[in-house]
């Protein structure tokens, strides 16, 4: 008796997580907190953005233009991303759902659901071909740009994160840790809360990357920011995916899971950026040495 006591007694003081994803449904147009969050994140990231091009005497016409451009970059990039990294099977034989927020409807025709599905690796590269776009248009760096978007991009993965999170999905494995959390619209289950490790290490990460750029972002650049933001992001990433629950059922027969295999160019990709940008730096530093001697 006394093991079961403690068994319901540990239950209790789980966090229970029942929260409804949909704030309010009007006309059949559904307003979500993933939603809310998402676009929230964007604008807070916009906001520091627009004093990082302030410090680097950039315009902000041009920062008007990298936010149409990123977020268009980051939306396709993510849809195409899921549909193509994780459910390829059904949306290449439903073309119009990979485009459109949209569903089967059991009545027939199609009903508006939103974007379920968005996949963050899809999302990073939309948001890198978005820049190169951008660099091309407006004649600016496209290193220098990738480094200022940086500083910010944690902070907006900590935000799709926390909607995640409201979601209640991306949902970790079972657990006994006292702050596991029960997803009720999934089972009854303790399980680590991996949206809230994800949050919580991107948020971590913002911290790091904005403290470099206002103390050595003189010291520190030609990809450098690029390079250690997404080196830390997806070795983060890589990790927490071992306490997560399998997203596909093709993912079951793997010894990693497909969010690993894609984790693993971009950490190579951002120790190579950290390296160059570093060198490159040293390099500058050296030439105007020279040159003031």
């Amino acid at each position: 008796m006394t093991v079961i006591t403690q068994q319901v007694s540990m239950l209790i003081n789980y966090i229970h997580w029942d929260i409804n994803p949909e704030i309010y449904n009007l006309f059949g147009i559904s307003l979500r907190y993933y939603g809310l969050f998402f676009v929230g994140g964007l604008i807070l990231c916009i906001s520091i953005l627009k004093w990082i091009f302030k410090q680097e005497n950039i315009s902000p016409d041009y920062l008007d233009k990298l936010t149409i451009y990123g977020m268009i970059g980051i939306l396709a990039g993510a849809r195409l991303g899921h549909c193509l990294f994780y459910e390829p099977s059904y949306y290449l034989n439903h073309p119009l759902e990979m485009f459109f927020p949209i569903q089967p409807s059991p009545n027939g025709g199609y009903r508006f659901t939103g974007y379920q599905g968005l996949a963050s690796h899809g999302g990073s590269l939309g948001l890198i071909l978005a820049i190169i776009y951008y660099s091309k248009n407006t004649k600016e760096s496209i290193i220098k740009t990738m480094d200022l978007v940086s500083v910010v991009a944690p902070l907006g993965a900590c935000f799709i994160r926390l909607a995640n999170l409201m979601n209640s999905e991306i949902i970790g494995i079972p657990t006994n840790v006292p702050w596991a959390f029960i997803f009720m619209r999934e089972d009854n289950l303790p399980r680590h809360p991996t949206q809230l490790y994800e949050a919580m290490a991107y948020l971590l990460i913002f911290g790091v990357l904005f403290y470099l750029y206002k103390t050595k972002r003189e010291r520190l650049q030609d990809g450098f920011f690029f390079g250690l933001v997404i080196a830390l992001i997806f070795t983060a990433r890589f990790f927490i995916e071992f306490i997560k629950e399998k997203q596909v059922s093709f993912e079951d027969q793997m010894l990693l899971d497909m969010g690993q295999i894609l984790s693993i160019p971009f950490i190579i990709l951002g120790f190579a950026f950290i390296i160059f940008g570093l060198m490159k730096t040293k390099m500058n530093k050296k030439i105007n040495t020279q040159l003031i001697l």
